[in-house]
C-alpha cells in the first residue's frame, strides 16, 4: 500500500451489482477502502465527499458512458488514475479508452488478481502522498487577483508583502486550490487537508475558512465560495454569490 495515513481509496463504478461485489469484495480483502458506484452521477457524488486513488470505471453506464465520464473528469483537471473496464477488446476501442485519458483499460471478463496487479503498479508510479499541509513534491504556484501562493514553499504573498498563515489554513487551501472551481464537501476537505475525519459537530474547518478569507480580503472579492448544502468551493475570479447559484442549479451535485 502508497498510503501513510490510511489505506488506498479505490471507487469501482459498474451498473452491474454483483460485479461490483465481486471485484469490491476482492480489494476490500486486499486491504483497499473500497467505494460502490453504479454510474457517473453517483462517482460524483464520491468525490465530491472522498479523497479517492484510484477509480474502476466501466465503460457500458446507464446514461453518461464511462469513456464520457473519464473525458469529462480529465477536462475538469481531475488527475485521480482511472482503469477502464470493458468488454470490447479491440485495439480501436482500447486506444480510444487511452485517448480519453485512463490509465490502464483491461477487458471482461477480469480477473480480480490481475487488476489487483495493474492497481498496485499504477499506484506505484503515482506520485507520493504529500503530508497534510506540508511542502509540495512539485514547486506549484497559483495566481490570483493580488495573490500568489506557492504550495512548494508554502508561502503566500499579497504583492510584495509575504503574508502570516498557518500550517492549517495552508493544507485547506492547497486542497481548494487544487481543485478550482469544484464545490467540496467539508468532509472531503478535512480528510485531504487534515488526514482525518470530521466528527458530528466539528466546526473548526468553518472557523479556519473564516480566517481564510479574512487573510484573503481583496475588496469585496471572495476567492472562497460557500456552496450551500455541500461545502466550499475556490474561484480565483472572485465572483460574488456563484456558490449560492451552483446550489440553486444543482450544478454542485454534477459533473
Amino acid at each position: 500500500m502508497t498510503g501513510r495515513h490510511r489505506p488506498d481509496a479505490i471507487a469501482v463504478v459498474d451498473d452491474d451489482p454483483r460485479l461490483r461485489q465481486l471485484i469490491g469484495g476482492y480489494l476490500s480483502q486486499e486491504g483497499y477502502e473500497v467505494f460502490e458506484a453504479e454510474n457517473g452521477r453517483s462517482l460524483a457524488s464520491i468525490l465530491l465527499r472522498r479523497a479517492i486513488d484510484l477509480i474502476v470505471l466501466d465503460v457500458l453506464l446507464p446514461g453518461e458512458d464511462g469513456l464520457s465520464v473519464c473525458r469529462r473528469l480529465r477536462a475538469m483537471g481531475v488527475r485521480t488514475p482511472i482503469i477502464i473496464l470493458s468488454a470490447k477488446g479491440e485495439d480501436a476501442d482500447k486506444i480510444a479508452g487511452l485517448t480519453m485519458g485512463a490509465d490502464d483499460y483491461v477487458c471482461k471478463p477480469v480477473n480480480p488478481r490481475e487488476l489487483r496487479a495493474r492497481i498496485q503498479a499504477i499506484l506505484r508510479r503515482s506520485s507520493p502522498r504529500e503530508e497534510p499541509g506540508g511542502p509540495s513534491i512539485a514547486n506549484e504556484i497559483v495566481r490570483f487577483g493580488p495573490f500568489e501562493f506557492n504550495l512548494g514553499t508554502r508561502t503566500l504573498r499579497k504583492g510584495d508583502r509575504i503574508l502570516g498563515i498557518t500550517t492549517v489554513q495552508i493544507a485547506i487551501l492547497k486542497v481548494l486550490v487544487r481543485h478550482t472551481g469544484q464545490p467540496l464537501s467539508r468532509e472531503k476537505i478535512a480528510q485531504v487537508a487534515r488526514g482525518r475525519e470530521l466528527g458530528a459537530y466539528d466546526r473548526s474547518l468553518d472557523v479556519q475558512v473564516s480566517r481564510l478569507r479574512r487573510l484573503l480580503e481583496d475588496g469585496a472579492f471572495s476567492y472562497i465560495q460557500t456552496v450551500w448544502g455541500v461545502g466550499y468551493m475556490f474561484d480565483p475570479s472572485g465572483r460574488e454569490g456563484v456558490g449560492r447559484h451552483l446550489q440553486a442549479s444543482g450544478e454542485a451535485a454534477s459533473w
